[in-house]
């Protein structure tokens, strides 16, 4: 494991990986991969537990079962290839001084970190986690519509349409959701998230559903974004071909891209 002192999303990435591998982390261990004080992993440790990604113990820490869609930082870990690649196409349609929607996703996380270097962005999200990342590490103006906080998706729901009716247009919305079909368009299993998602995609000029090759065929309950709305759909080459030939016949293309490893 490499240090990785002075990133707090790091080291939790870190932390849950080796939680992945090993069922149970140790304190003191951690500090000495990590390159830091057994209190700095002591507060990483809580903050995760708080999320209901793990739960404490004595000297260390087990995993804890997920609900819902899984915890953010689960999530994060999933398909990362997969979500880096459509991050990597994407992420050349955005530009200096462009009004961006992104969601809580993380698959939009992805993408937000091959932004950061864009100058001038005005970036609108229901995302705790997007909006720390984009304050804190390049100069975009970060809208965060009000709302109620979900704990595990490190999201904000609520009235978001509120807030950005009469705002002005906005020329990129990415989004991504547990499913999509050519009936239903993008889907969630959360009704909050669902909404929240259209709401976002409403004012945008162009809407961009990025979902992983897992997601074509995926059970979901709730229709945030119908395929009409949508410009494009990215994915990785292992989608299914039948779901994806549905859903261009509907007339929107569906650009598949190849993965690769990604770096640690």
């Amino acid at each position: 494991m490499v240090a990785v002192a002075g990133d707090e999303f790091s080291r939790s990435q870190a932390i849950l990986g080796e939680l992945d591998h090993h069922g149970r982390v140790v304190v003191t261990d951690l500090a000495a991969k990590l390159g830091v004080s057994p209190v700095t992993v002591r507060k990483d440790l809580q903050a995760l537990e708080e999320r209901s990604v793990l739960r404490r113990v004595r000297g260390g820490a087990v995993a804890a079962p997920g609900g819902d869609e899984g915890s953010f930082e689960v999530r994060m870990r999933q398909h990362r290839s997969e979500k880096d690649a459509i991050a990597r196409a994407v992420a050349p349609l955005v530009h200096d001084g462009d009004v961006v929607a992104l969601d809580s996703s993380t698959t939009c996380h992805h993408l937000a970190r091959r932004l950061l270097q864009r100058r001038g962005l005005v970036v609108v999200t229901n995302s705790l986690a997007l909006a720390s990342l984009f304050s804190e590490r390049s100069d975009a103006r970060v809208l965060l519509p009000g709302g109620v906080v979900r704990r595990a998706a490190r999201s904000v729901v609520g009235l978001v349409g509120d807030v950005l009716a009469g705002r002005g247009r906005i020329d990129h919305g990415f989004i991504s959701g547990n499913g999509i079909s050519a009936a239903h368009g993008v889907m969630d299993l959360a009704l909050e998230e669902a909404e929240a998602k259209r709401y976002l995609a409403g004012p945008c000029r162009q809407v961009h559903a990025l979902l992983d090759s897992s997601k074509f065929g995926a059970f979901s309950l709730h229709a945030s974004v119908p395929l009409a709305d949508l410009t494009a759909v990215w994915t990785d080459d292992a989608a299914d071909a039948d779901a994806v030939a549905e859903i261009e016949a509907a007339g929107v293309p569906v650009h598949t891209l190849a993965t690769g490893p990604v770096p640690a």
